[in-house]
């Protein structure tokens, strides 16, 4: 993601892009990766330093044609005049910079703003960007034996600009599948704060048999206060994921299940209760 977004920045190819190792002695140290930060984080701070860089570039030669910054075009690793009058490659065009003294580096920081919350009536805004999504979960329910078979999913997301649209339906797809262990296998058990599940044969995960059909709907919203305008899908598309599949296994058979996962035993449990009210019920009348 980030060598795609520096290639659009500065109008060279992908794999003209080298990503260094993360060196404290080069940049300051940030905070990591996870929380759906990398793109959001890294990559607008990525996006800045282009922008700096292009800029020094793209002055020098300004200068060098005699036409405006603005009329001056990066696309494919070739440096162009709007009219074509005038090119060279960007190889040529760095060499040329450093010839003159100027060395077309730039450095780019970003955070997001934000404010806490009011301890009194909750007021706030902890997070500069929000992501919003809906899904929708198709079941298929034995009666006999309680066990849950998840045939589909159809996940729309707000992702803001999608930098790379089919790394955005890997993030979708994969946040989907751990839901779908955590919703109906994955449980994890302490005795005296030991842990009773110490391998994978007693705690249960999706496999490729247990993986549905993934349906991802891509909308793109972009974020007015950042340069790129994303935003996340790390976490966001797991989160609707149990609810939706809870939520079908009621429209399937009626019954709810209020604790995770949804193991067959449970749901057994709940339908035989369901069962036992009916018959009450029937006596009853």
């Amino acid at each position: 993601v980030l060598a795609q977004i520096v290639a659009d920045e500065l109008g060279i190819r992908p794999k003209d892009v080298t990503i260094g190792d993360n060196d404290t002695a080069r940049s300051p140290e940030a905070a990591h990766a996870g929380a759906t930060r990398q793109t959001y984080m890294i990559g607008n701070a990525v996006a800045l330093a282009c922008r700096e860089a292009r800029q020094r570039l793209v002055k020098e030669l300004a200068q060098k044609w005699q036409v405006s910054e603005d009329d001056i075009i990066c696309s494919n690793g070739i440096i162009r005049t709007f009219d074509h009058s005038q090119s060279m490659t960007m190889s040529e065009a760095v060499q040329y910079c450093k010839n003159r003294g100027v060395v077309p580096v730039g450095s780019g920081s970003f955070t997001a703003n934000h404010t806490g919350l009011d301890p009194e009536n909750g007021s706030g805004n902890p997070w500069q960007a929000y992501v919003y999504g809906a899904q929708v979960a198709e079941v298929e329910v034995d009666t006999e034996t309680g066990e849950v078979q998840v045939l589909g999913v159809w996940a729309s997301h707000d992702v803001g600009r999608a930098v790379n649209p089919q790394g955005v339906e890997g993030q979708i797809e994969g946040g989907v599948v751990m839901a779908v262990g955590q919703t109906l296998m994955e449980d994890y058990k302490q005795e005296e704060g030991y842990p009773t599940s110490m391998n994978l044969a007693k705690y249960i995960l999706p496999t490729s048999l247990d993986v549905p059909q993934v349906n991802s709907v891509i909308i793109e919203d972009p974020d007015p206060l950042s340069p790129l305008g994303v935003k996340g899908i790390g976490e966001p598309s797991m989160i609707p994921t149990a609810p939706a599949i809870i939520n079908a296994i009621y429209d399937a058979v009626g019954v709810r299940i209020h604790s995770l996962p949804a193991t067959p035993e449970k749901v057994l449990a709940a339908l035989r209760e369901k069962r036992e009210r009916a018959d009450t019920h029937e006596m009853l009348a």
